[in-house]
């Protein structure tokens, strides 16, 4: 395994990140633990969760797999192997997070009891990584938009300002209960807005911005690639094989039995125009170059130099074992031409 420095903090995380967001509804408490004890013997020691997990969001399965997550700390008693991130909603609709029933906010009363209720839930005294899973503001469908969209810029009037935000997260970092900071599905104007008035005021600076990044929209690189190298706000990539659709699993219209697009129908995000043509294209030269398909794209995302972690997600032990070995995986600089070139001609189909 590969370890790099999280932001600006002493915690050096894994390149391999263990995503968990199927635990609790794709996959059961005993698949989670077999999991997470697989991959920490394989080196990774960066675990990711959310209060919003398990996917699709439901209020009869909301906190599950960070519950999931604490009684493995419970009966392994190795909270102190793991570096631990979660997440609290951003602006949001559903009504069943907080105790009053009120819309997901980033307000400091929000924050206090998400924090508190992952706590408990995860069964743990302190969170190594904390992030905002998406902006207090308005924002574009997916974390990099291929296109403007003025409705999405719209401020409302109870926008809840950066200042107050970071205010919030600096009693609960004091108090112990969290360690860093870090943003999700942000822009570089809000990563930089964070950035800059942390270190105005001597607030939390954040450490690490999750965002999607694949073949299939590789936007990060535009603008936010080098917000992440100068101001050390390193990329945690999430949806890395584009929620599988770059394994080739769904080409030609296919719906393997027990796949997340096959049971809950949310692929959408990848079924966009030019998509299915760029993945062909992508699967092609994986195969011409002797590649398993999946493991190229994580290899891609591993080897940028503004990425801290490569968030991966399995719902089998085959496809855990699969994407933790392209650590092992080095693309020759031919491949990353020939990537590049497909890149020139199909573009960002993805948001």
């Amino acid at each position: 395994m590969e370890y790099r420095r999280l932001g600006r903090t002493d915690l050096e995380v894994s390149v391999i990140c263990l995503g968990t967001m199927t635990w609790g509804e794709q996959n059961t408490e005993a698949e989670g633990h077999e999991q997470m004890d697989y991959a920490l013997d394989q080196g990774v020691n960066f675990f990711d969760t959310a209060e919003l997990y398990s996917i699709p969001p439901k209020a009869e399965t909301q906190g599950s797999t960070e519950r999931i997550i604490g009684s493995w700390f419970k009966a392994r008693g190795n909270r102190d192997k793991v570096i631990l991130a979660s997440k609290i909603c951003g602006r949001g609709g559903n009504t069943w997070f907080r105790d009053d029933k009120s819309p997901t906010r980033v307000t400091r009363k929000q924050i206090r009891e998400a924090v508190e209720k992952s706590l408990k839930r995860l069964q743990t005294d302190y969170i190594d990584l904390y992030q905002i899973h998406f902006p207090e503001r308005p924002m574009p469908w997916g974390s990099n938009p291929t296109r403007f969209s003025k409705a999405a810029f719209e401020r409302p009037d109870d926008e809840t300002p950066v200042a107050e935000q970071l205010d919030a997260f600096a009693e609960i970092v004091k108090e112990g209960k969290i360690r860093h900071l870090g943003l999700s599905n942000e822009s570089a104007w809000g990563t930089m807005s964070f950035v800059q008035d942390a270190a105005l005021r001597g607030t939390p600076r954040v450490q690490s911005i999750q965002n999607a990044y694949n073949l299939l929209n590789r936007t990060f690189e535009t603008a936010l690639a080098e917000v992440a190298m100068r101001e050390d706000v390193g990329l945690l990539a999430y949806s890395p094989l584009a929620q599988g659709y770059l394994t080739g699993k769904y080409l030609d219209g296919a719906r393997p039995a027990g796949a997340r697009t096959t049971l809950f129908d949310r692929g959408q995000r990848y079924q966009t125009a030019g998509s299915e043509d760029a993945i062909k294209c992508y699967i092609a030269l994986a195969r011409e170059a002797g590649l398993d398909p999946a493991q190229m794209a994580l290899s891609f995302v591993n080897a940028r130099p503004f990425v801290t972690a490569n968030i991966i997600g399995a719902t089998t032990m085959a496809q855990l074992k699969t994407d933790i070995a392209s650590i092992a995986v080095k693309l020759s600089p031919e491949v990353e031409a020939k990537i590049d070139a497909i890149h020139q001609l199909v573009g960002n189909p993805c948001p």
